[in-house]
């Protein structure tokens, strides 16, 4: 069985969907990021980078356990062992990793700047909300005309979308509505059906419900400790 270190974020969600679509059987280990978990020494020889999700496998390449860090490495480790979601054929499977490489490079970083200067910045800088809401919409554009050649991101349903989609479930918090982008909102409803979708997303749910809960209520996303260990000087101590 896959231990998969997990807190419910973009990332995170990535691993648990990934596994519920592929079928292999995991076992989920909280790190919760506000309290500090991944700063851990024991997580940090799994996770050097102190980031989940990670993934330890006991029956790795040649029967050995593997530790696996950084979700699209994970992805595409998973869619190799399995044989799953992403062709074997070099064009074919390039055509998925420019793909997964793009939400790597791209739409993660990007949206999750959107993210921090809407929500979690400690003062609303005009400048930089502007910045990454723009190319958050920017983003999504390059997304939909995409969809609007191909059903999925490669051509065939991959770990392409497995690694985009969640990435633009808290669209409304990057200034986006779906409604402009017709071919991605086709995608996005198409891949928010499936039952692996969402069994993957029913991790630790009641973790997500507290958070949808103060966003609602307009309180503040983080404390101040817990502010500090996700943004601020903790985040830079020497480990």
């Amino acid at each position: 069985m896959i231990d998969v270190y997990f807190w419910p974020t973009p990332n995170g969600y990535k691993i648990t969907w990934m596994l519920e679509e592929v079928g292999l059987k995991y076992n989920v280990i909280p790190v919760n990021i506000g309290a500090g978990d991944q700063f851990k020494p024991e997580f940090l020889k799994i996770s050097p980078n102190n980031k989940m999700p990670a993934i330890t496998d006991p029956d790795g390449p040649g029967g050995k356990p593997i530790s696996i860090f950084e979700s699209g490495a994970i992805l595409m480790y998973l869619a190799e062992k399995t044989g799953q979601l992403m062709p074997s054929d070099t064009r074919g499977k390039y055509n998925v990793i420019e793909w997964l490489m793009f939400q790597m490079a791209s739409v993660g970083p990007m949206l999750g700047q959107a993210h921090h200067f809407r929500r979690y910045a400690p003062e609303k800088l005009e400048y930089a909300i502007n910045r990454y809401t723009n190319e958050a919409k920017r983003i999504y554009a390059v997304i939909d005309k995409r969809l609007g050649e191909a059903k999925y991101l490669a051509g065939d349903y991959s770990i392409a979308d497995i690694a985009t989609y969640p990435w633009l479930v808290p669209h409304s918090m990057q200034g986006q509505e779906l409604e402009d982008f017709l071919n991605l909102k086709k995608w996005y409803d198409e891949l928010r059906a499936r039952p692996a979708t969402q069994r993957g997303f029913a991790v630790m749910s009641d973790v997500v419900e507290k958070m949808r809960a103060a966003a609602k209520a307009n309180q503040p996303a983080h404390d101040k400790k817990t502010w500090e260990i996700l943004f601020g000087d903790k985040q830079f101590e020497k480990r």
